[in-house]
């Protein structure tokens, strides 16, 4: 099979904030060190909902980048770029939308709650119905193996994948594909190819999923096989066609559990955010400020720590022994409301100090940020030209 590839972006929004970095960045840090990954600005995806005030989506590109090199993603482990300036994603979102069905698009669960969401925009527009495609096309262009999201996003990495066997269905059946699989079997040795036709047996007749993976497994150690037969054989495992488009799978990733400063979900539109870059004197101002159980009016008064925005963030940050000081401190009024807050201060700052100083490299010399994405958008072109030019052939659109 292709490279495990792991792809995921995000719209440019600028600055990013702690709920980012629990919710999306973390996890990327470490996928980084278990796949080779792609991370892409998807300012494309931005226009769809923004189209009639772009703004400041360039310097919010910028912006974002420099947070996710602060955050700890690699351009040594993982390719950076901006979706923008590679033309094929365009290419193949616009060949993909020759065959997706309307109703396909229609059906998006997204599409309908978005609208009503964003009732003041007029959103009856084709990008907005087609960002679905768009969002295959940025999957599929990658051959991406993986896709991580959150369980809302689920649905648009299946639509992903049922544009990917529709695309394979009607393309991958070329002239004489029965003949060449078997002629490419044949390559592989007289034992090999007597076991992989075993393995395919095995899963066509009895469905054991166990035989398919094996049988992949077989090809992917398979050297002499050319990128073509290896398409047409994974096709031909499975009983159906060439494999030119790659089914991705949702690899699924916890919601983020950072609170913010008032107890709901951390967001830019509440008001209640603390950005990767915030100076240790902010956050502690703003931790300071923070709403607490309204019952401690005096000192002296007990309060219960569940309901008090505070508590949820040493949920987030304090350790057992920690927490355990708070909430008895809290229930009996033994400390008050600004020493429940110290070590909650301490331990943010604590872990945006490195993350400041990464960015502050970046912030320094900005050239380094535009040469990481430039050299990331090279590779990332490299791979999305192999895709459609196996596209191209595909669909009768190969004129060299």
């Amino acid at each position: 099979m292709y490279e495990t590839r792991v792809l995921s972006g995000m719209r440019p929004t600028g600055s990013l904030h702690l709920g980012h970095y629990h919710g999306v960045l973390k996890n990327w840090a470490r996928l980084q060190t278990e796949y080779p990954c792609l991370f892409f600005v998807a300012d494309w995806h931005a226009l769809t909902t923004d189209y009639d005030a772009p703004g400041d989506v360039q310097k919010n590109c910028w912006d974002m980048v420099v947070d996710w090199l602060a955050a700890g993603i690699d351009p040594n482990q993982a390719i950076l770029f901006i979706q923008s300036q590679i033309a094929e994603h365009a290419e193949l979102h616009l060949l993909l939308s020759m065959m997706a069905p309307l109703g396909w698009l229609e059906r998006v669960p997204t599409y309908k709650d978005q609208q009503e969401k964003l009732s003041h925009k007029d959103l009856s527009t084709y990008g907005f119905l087609g960002y679905p495609l768009l969002q295959a096309a940025d999957i599929l262009i990658y051959r991406a193996r993986f896709v991580p999201v959150g369980e809302d996003q689920v649905p648009h990495v299946e639509f992903t994948r049922e544009v990917a066997r529709r695309f394979n269905h009607l393309y991958g059946k070329e002239p004489g594909f029965e003949d060449k699989a078997k002629a490419a079997v044949k390559k592989m040795g007289t034992k090999k190819a007597r076991l992989l036709n075993e393995l395919r047996t095995r899963f066509m007749e009895q469905g054991e999923a166990e035989a398919l993976s094996r049988a992949q497994a077989l090809l992917e150690g398979q050297q002499n096989l050319s990128r073509g037969d290896r398409e047409r054989l994974y096709g031909w495992l499975e009983g159906g066609g060439k494999k030119i488009l790659v089914e991705p799978e949702a690899l699924l990733t916890e919601a983020s559990k950072m609170p913010g400063l008032d107890g709901q979900k951390m967001s830019k539109s509440y008001g209640n955010t603390i950005s990767l870059r915030e100076d240790p004197e902010s956050v502690a101002k703003k931790i300071r400020t923070m709403p607490t159980d309204p019952a401690r009016v005096k000192r002296s008064d007990p309060g219960t720590p569940e309901k008090c925005p505070v508590w949820s963030l040493h949920l987030v940050y304090s350790d057992e022994a920690k927490k355990r000081w708070a909430h008895d401190g809290c229930t009996t009024a033994g400390i008050g409301c600004l020493e429940c807050k110290q070590p909650v201060i301490d331990a943010i700052n604590a872990e945006l100090a490195p993350m400041r100083a990464r960015a502050q490299v970046y912030l320094d010399d900005p050239t380094l940020v535009r040469n990481i994405v430039a050299d990331g958008c090279e590779k990332a072109k490299r791979l999305a030209g192999e895709t459609m030019r196996d596209v191209r052939e595909a669909m009768g659109l190969s004129y060299s």
